[in-house]
């Protein structure tokens, strides 16, 4: 079943999550490494989440989105570049409040809610994602499940947006070898989820928490802890949970998630 979360809940989640990255970001300096983007610095993952906030504030409102070098140009020239993430920020939250509940425009993921929520949705993980890079910036080191502000839900949610939504698209290579199965289990948010590699792609299903231990004795890995801990292992911005490191290791070369 596609899922949908609490649209006011998602929407404060994406408030808070601008507010961890800015702060973080003025905290670590511009010119902080940041340790999981391996090349950026905090001000190339400032001005990316930006340019990723203005456009989708255009797409979701059906305006034409600006190029994007011409929006990175825009952002290079401001006096401020934390003031004109806030504006990107502003024209996100704007757009969201005032876009319609049946909102007709395309989403590109797999098994995904509605348009409006779903592109929400995606823009919280975006961010609550480099939000947690701009802290590991300023930590100078990959943040901890425990240093995580989010919520169980809201972390399980966003492994439930990679398991159901990204990896079933991914066919070169798929995600999983053929046949491969893994079991993925959110302990604090009593949630798991079954990855089966086939021909072409790797399949996701959600299963009953209650029935994850059973399960577990017939898959080749186990994903396992907090949803946090899961959360930043699987979208490759943590230490590894459960499975060895050579599973880990292909893991972080077949999955890349790009923002759209």
């Amino acid at each position: 079943m596609v899922e949908v979360q609490d649209f006011r809940e998602m929407g404060e989640a994406l408030g808070n999550a601008c507010a961890v990255l800015r702060s973080n970001a003025a905290s670590a300096g511009l010119d902080a490494e940041v340790p999981n983007c391996p090349g950026w610095r905090v001000r190339d993952l400032v001005t990316h989440m930006g340019v990723v906030h203005r456009w989708s504030a255009a797409f979701v409102t059906k305006s034409k989105p600006r190029p994007e070098k011409v929006v990175e140009a825009e952002a290079a020239a401001s006096a401020d570049l934390l003031d004109w993430f806030d504006d990107g920020m502003v024209e996100l939250l704007n757009a969201f409040a005032s876009a319609p509940e049946d909102l007709d425009i395309r989403f590109f993921l797999h098994d995904a809610p509605p348009p409006r929520d779903a592109w929400l949705r995606r823009m919280v993980h975006e961010t609550t994602i480099h939000a947690a890079d701009t802290i590991a910036a300023r930590l100078g080191r990959s943040v901890t499940a425990a240093e995580l502000w989010v919520p169980a839900w809201l972390a399980a949610d966003g492994v439930d947006e990679l398991l159901t939504g990204a990896v079933p698209r991914r066919t070169d290579p798929p995600a999983l070898a053929v046949g491969e199965h893994v079991l993925v289990h959110a302990t604090d948010a009593a949630r798991a989820w079954l990855l089966t590699g086939g021909d072409e792609r790797t399949s996701a299903t959600r299963v009953e928490e209650v029935k994850a231990p059973l399960i577990a004795a017939n898959v080749d890995q186990v994903i396992e802890g907090s949803a946090a801990a899961v959360y930043l292992a699987l979208w490759n911005r943590g230490s590894s949970v459960g499975a060895d490191d050579a599973w880990w290791r292909g893991w972080r070369e077949r999955v890349t998630i790009v923002w759209s």
